[in-house]
């Protein structure tokens, strides 16, 4: 490219020009020189400031995308979720609208992250937490049913969890319970919802699972065996490093709780299909959604049902095998009947339980001084679970009456030989949780990890990262005090 100081040299000769009457010679002044072409130099001066705007256009872009996929950045907490909001009246469609837009940004590398790691700049890590043997890297979790049927745990990974809920699935695929089923009530930021497990079923959730953990083998040279006994040296089910994958299973709609072997099986088939690819099997028996399914936690059910999923999960063919937990609903809550749950999961050997599930119940979800509008008092009255704030309380409570009954019972094992799984049983919590201090909270009453849903459909993709940096600014403000 030439250079906008060239200049082309132009030369115009005096000569001497013999006149007819005039023999003396005559000078012409020679013209002064000038660049031979001004379109050179502009050509020149345009190049430079079309390599200056490429160049600032190409920096904003780089920026702009690492702010936009970035899980601090505040439109993702203020913007995106109300947007959707008016793009989207319906809330299921919002539902499936987010999570094929997540899917699809994470295919090509443009999906929100967590780019803010667990640990210090000492290599400590002070939300590590160890379950079930596995040291997560931090204790909040995402609750079942934003991924029913395990499309995006990767891209949910990515927004910070230390645990990732996929779910519900049943044996058969089922359509669930007709649409409308998802219904809003924004003033309070909570959700009425009477999916009825909608499911693409065990097979083919199994299949999308195996081919993910098959493409990271022959991206990292293993086979699926060795991936399945651990080789790559990272949990089985997340495939990432102190992180946990769980599987929530249920039973068909069409069958017959009454029919204990009949539920036993639907239950059984799940675990044969999905175990390999899951860290931690939750059966689920709280869905408000699916008639008598919360029946089957009353004492005699539960023991058989959850003897058989632990029994099946133990013929799991991996080296490591996946972890049982059941999951309660916290409208049974009175202690004749978590003190039957506790009993079946201990003469079960289940590992833990996930405290709790939506709520039937329609008082004291309103806070004072909120009053909804008409299209909220409609939709918080239809039928189906609630969830949001106001299950909090009711989740920190059974937290704490559940870890206390868990480990009385557990004393009252003493003695009785290798029947019995000694280990102290873990708690996932659920339910209201939207905060660090809320988080804290759970944990601080006996929970292992704290698990969030309702509160990322109103706060955003960057609500893990907000949730764990008020968690770390709390325990430092606490450490400075002692």
């Amino acid at each position: 490219m030439a250079s906008p100081f060239l200049r082309t040299r132009h030369t115009l000769s005096s000569a001497l020009r013999p006149l007819a009457r005039n023999p003396t010679p005559r000078i012409n002044h020679a013209v002064p020189r000038r660049p031979a072409s001004t379109a050179s130099s502009s050509s020149g001066g345009s190049s430079a400031k079309t390599v200056a705007i490429s160049t600032a256009l190409g920096t904003a872009a780089v920026l702009g995308y690492y702010y936009a996929t970035d899980t601090r950045a505040s439109f993702h907490k203020y913007l995106v979720p109300r947007v959707i909001r008016v793009l989207f009246p319906d809330a299921e469609d919002a539902h499936h609208a987010g999570t094929a837009a997540l899917k699809a940004l994470y295919s090509v590398g443009l999906h929100p992250r967590e780019r803010v790691q667990d640990g210090d700049a000492t290599g400590a890590k002070p939300l590590a937490v160890n379950v079930f043997g596995v040291e997560l890297s931090n204790p909040i979790g995402i609750s079942a049913g934003l991924d029913k049927d395990a499309e995006i745990p990767d891209p949910l990974f990515a927004l910070g969890a230390g645990v990732v809920e996929v779910g519900g699935i049943t044996p058969l695929p089922q359509e669930g319970n007709p649409k409308p089923r998802v219904f809003r009530v924004v003033s309070t930021d909570g959700l009425i919802n009477r999916y009825g497990l909608n499911s693409k079923g065990a097979d083919a959730v199994a299949a999308h699972l195996r081919e993910r953990l098959r493409t990271l083998a022959r991206s990292i040279g293993f086979t699926e065996k060795e991936m399945l006994d651990g080789a790559a040296g990272v949990p089985v089910g997340s495939l990432k490093d102190g992180r946990l994958l769980c599987v929530q299973i249920a039973k068909n709609k069409k069958t017959d709780e009454k029919d204990v072997e009949a539920v036993k099986k639907d239950y059984v088939t799940c675990v044969n299909r999905l175990a390999p690819y899951a860290d931690v099997l939750v059966v689920n028996v709280s869905s408000p959604n699916t008639p008598g399914l919360r029946d089957l936690q009353a004492t005699g059910p539960l023991t058989a049902l959850l003897s058989a999923v632990v029994e099946e999960a133990q013929k799991t063919k991996r080296k490591v095998k996946p972890r049982v937990m059941v999951k309660v609903s916290p409208d049974e809550d009175d202690d004749s009947q978590m003190e039957g749950v506790v009993q079946a999961v201990w003469m079960s050997g289940v590992d833990g339980v996930i405290v709790g599930n939506t709520t039937k119940k329609r008082t004291g979800l309103v806070p004072k001084g909120v009053r909804l509008t008409s299209q909220e008092q409609k939709n918080i009255m239809e039928d189906g679970g609630y969830s949001g704030p106001a299950l909090f309380n009711q989740t920190l409570n059974l937290v704490g009456r559940y870890r206390k009954m868990l480990d009385s019972y557990s004393l009252k094992t003493e003695g009785l030989g290798d029947a019995f799984n000694k280990d102290q049983k873990v708690i996932f919590a659920t339910g209201g949780i939207t905060n660090g201090d809320e988080a804290l909270k759970v944990l601080n009453a006996g929970a292992s990890v704290a698990m969030v849903y309702t509160g990322m459909v109103y706060g955003g993709s960057g609500t893990i990262t907000r949730i764990k940096n008020e968690m770390r600014e709390k325990l430092a403000i606490e450490d400075k005090k002692q």
